[in-house]
């Protein structure tokens, strides 16, 4: 449950890339994907969807090693700020207080951290907002990227990744279980859709995905399409889909730096105060694909770096439980 003194999350607001080629990376996220510039310069630019009315869902900054900067959620208030602060320092984490103008363009003030799970996530309240995009039909383009939805992360320790985000008062829409209810992986969320937060069981703490949702299944279909038509086809990890577990219908591509973003629609509302958690049973083959479809290796096995708060990649721990070492008939993988 919340802990007291923790922040209020309200949802899952931005992703800090590093790359090792800007040009590149506008490629793929902008003229592929279809995310609109909200700002650039020589080191970054900064993106967002069409339905996003805040300065930016995406950061992507000239590095010498493609990884995850930080992740960041937006708290409600600017109290929250402090109380994030107050949170992780009483918890003994790394904690960076950053003012408007030190951290990241278009944040006001906000708190850098390394959680109890070894990843940097940045907690703000304020940010620039940007003009209305939803109606500009004419400006899209790619996979019409409309907004973001969640991140997903590799961590050794899933019931510790649970029970941290639950002191942070996420709820959780769906798991993935053993049989005697180990917990190999769930879904958990602040806004009300399936999970603004997921982990995948793994060497951690390293970044799986950004996922980035769209309106429309032909949307993701349309994205597959442009690839395949590019002769740009290897860009494409896994999928088209539909997923078991949050019922979304997806895509899985790998930016030229190996980052992976899934294009991700369809999935459900959670908002009921008594939602209930919808267990998944590891020996299903339908829970990370609905039809039954093979989950290729690479998916569970690669996955990129993170960064701590100084810039310098972060020790990574192997897992404790390996999902993709249970023998299912459809992953082939055990």
């Amino acid at each position: 449950m919340t802990t007291s003194n923790a922040p209020d999350v309200v949802r899952s607001a931005y992703a800090q890339l590093a790359v090792t080629d800007l040009g590149a990376a506008r490629w793929f996220w902008v003229d592929m994907l279809g995310f609109h510039i909200q700002y650039e310069d020589a080191e970054s630019l900064y993106l967002r969807g069409t339905d996003e009315l805040t300065h930016h869902s995406l950061v992507l900054r000239k590095g010498d090693l493609a990884a995850l900067d930080h992740l960041s959620y937006r708290v409600r208030t600017p109290e929250d700020v402090d109380k994030a602060e107050k949170f992780f320092a009483g918890l003994g984490c790394p904690v960076k207080r950053l003012k408007k103008g030190e951290g990241t363009h278009g944040v006001g003030d906000a708190v850098r951290v390394i959680d109890p799970l070894g990843f940097p996530v940045e907690f703000f309240h304020e940010i620039e907002r940007a003009e209305r995009l939803i109606q500009r039909y004419d400006i899209r383009h790619g996979a019409e990227i409309a907004r973001l939805d969640h991140f997903n992360i590799c961590t050794p320790d899933i019931p510790a990744a649970y029970a941290h985000y639950r002191s942070l008062g996420f709820g959780c829409s769906e798991t993935i279980e053993g049989d005697e209810h180990e917990l190999y992986a769930a879904w958990m969320y602040r806004k009300q859709t399936v999970h603004d937060v997921a982990f995948t069981g793994g060497a951690g703490p390293r970044l799986h995905h950004v996922g980035v949702a769209t309106h429309e299944s032909h949307q993701v279909l349309r994205a597959a399409d442009i690839f395949g038509s590019l002769h740009k086809e290897h860009h494409i990890e896994r999928g088209p889909g539909r997923h078991g577990v949050s019922n979304a219908f997806y895509l899985y591509l790998r930016d030229p730096d190996g980052h992976r973003v899934e294009i991700y629609t369809s999935d459900y509302y959670t908002g009921d105060p008594d939602h209930e958690t919808y267990r998944w049973n590891v020996r299903d083959d339908r829970r990370r694909d609905f039809w039954g479809n093979a989950v290729i290796e690479s998916w569970y096995k690669e996955a990129v770096p993170v960064l701590d708060l100084d810039g310098r990649p972060r020790p990574v721990t192997d897992t404790v439980l390996d999902e993709s070492a249970v023998q299912v008939g459809a992953d082939g993988l055990g």
